[in-house]
C-alpha cells in the first residue's frame, strides 16, 4: 500500500469512495458528493491523504479547518473515508496514523472528529488512534427527515504543547 498526497487527479476515486460513505447513511450529514472545487476549497492544503492498493485508491484522509478565527489555526477536523471493499483491513489506521503525523509537522495541536454512535467502526478506529469522546450532541443535525446525534472526538497532539 502506497499513501501519498491527495491531489486533483485522484478526485475521481475519492468523489466515488467518498459517496460510498454517503450511502451508509452514518458517514456524514451531506447527502451529495461535493465537485473538486468545492472540496478543495474547504480543506487545509496540506494533510490530505490517498491510499493506494495496485495503483488503485482505497482510502482518503483530509483536514478542514474548524473555524477562520486566527485562534482556533491550531484546530482541525478529520475525515477519513475507506473504499467498501477493503473496509476493515487496517488502512484506516494507517491514513489515521499519518494524518496526525502530518498535523504535527504543521502544527496542528487538537484534531476533532464528529461521528454517529452508530458508527462503530469510525469510533474504535479514532478511539485506537488517540481520540477521547469528550461529548454527545444530541439531534445536532436533521437529515430526510431524521434527527441525529454525533459523538465529539478530540486527540491532543503529545508532541505540540499546549
Amino acid at each position: 500500500m502506497i499513501v501519498e498526497p491527495l491531489l486533483k487527479h485522484h478526485w475521481p476515486s475519492v468523489k466515488t469512495i467518498y459517496e460510498e460513505g454517503l450511502a451508509t447513511g452514518v458517514a456524514t450529514f451531506e447527502t451529495l458528493a461535493p465537485s473538486w472545487d468545492k472540496w478543495d476549497k474547504n480543506h487545509l492544503p496540506f494533510a490530505r491523504l490517498v491510499a493506494s492498493l495496485d495503483d488503485i485508491v482505497v482510502g482518503f484522509a483530509a483536514l478542514s479547518p474548524v473555524s477562520q478565527r486566527k485562534v482556533y489555526r491550531g484546530v482541525a477536523e478529520v475525515s477519513i473515508y475507506i473504499a467498501t471493499n477493503q473496509r476493515g483491513k487496517g488502512m484506516g489506521k494507517l491514513l489515521l496514523n499519518r494524518l496526525i503525523q502530518d498535523s504535527e509537522d504543521n502544527n496542528i495541536w487538537m484534531l476533532q472528529a464528529s461521528i454517529f454512535p452508530e458508527n462503530l467502526a469510525s469510533v474504535a478506529l479514532h478511539e485506537g488512534c488517540g481520540f477521547r469522546i469528550v461529548g454527545k450532541r444530541e439531534k445536532i443535525g436533521e437529515r430526510l427527515g431524521k434527527w441525529y446525534d454525533n459523538l465529539l472526538l478530540e486527540r491532543r497532539s503529545k508532541k505540540i504543547g499546549v
